[in-house]
């Protein structure tokens, strides 16, 4: 299985955040929007896919700000020495708080939406799915 990077696909902020993965990060992974992956084929439920960013491989798998970490360590050299501090336990504890107030109020940052405040069941039954 290919590594694959999950992230919010309906949310403006992380898909910008998403796209500039993409360009200056480069990495072997897939960078896909959870609402265009297959999750039953790459393990995932749902609920994990809408509660964090995730990075999968055949036999791993990390959340939120660890994922981040891993797709760090595994892009070019100059971004490793950042997912390598990330990955450091007291660092990844200070991280979550950190992450979670940003997925939190993404809505609210740059390129955020009001989409990005919703679950995925209300972003569907606004969309009238």
């Amino acid at each position: 299985m290919d590594h694959t990077f999950l992230y919010d696909g309906d949310c403006a902020f992380c898909t910008k955040s998403a796209q500039f993965l993409e360009k200056h990060v480069r990495t072997t992974a897939k960078v896909v929007p959870w609402q265009w992956a297959d999750l039953d084929a790459l393990g995932v439920t749902q609920a994990e896919a809408e509660e964090a960013v995730l990075w999968i491989e055949s036999n791993f798998q990390e959340a939120g700000p660890d994922a981040i970490a891993v797709l760090l360590r595994r892009a070019q050299w100059y971004w490793r020495p950042i997912g390598w501090t990330l990955s450091f336990g007291f660092v990844s504890k200070l991280a979550w708080p950190v992450y979670r107030l940003v997925s939190h109020n993404r809505h609210k940052l740059p390129g955020g939406t009001a989409a990005c405040s919703l679950p995925q069941a209300e972003r569907d039954r606004l969309a009238g799915g």
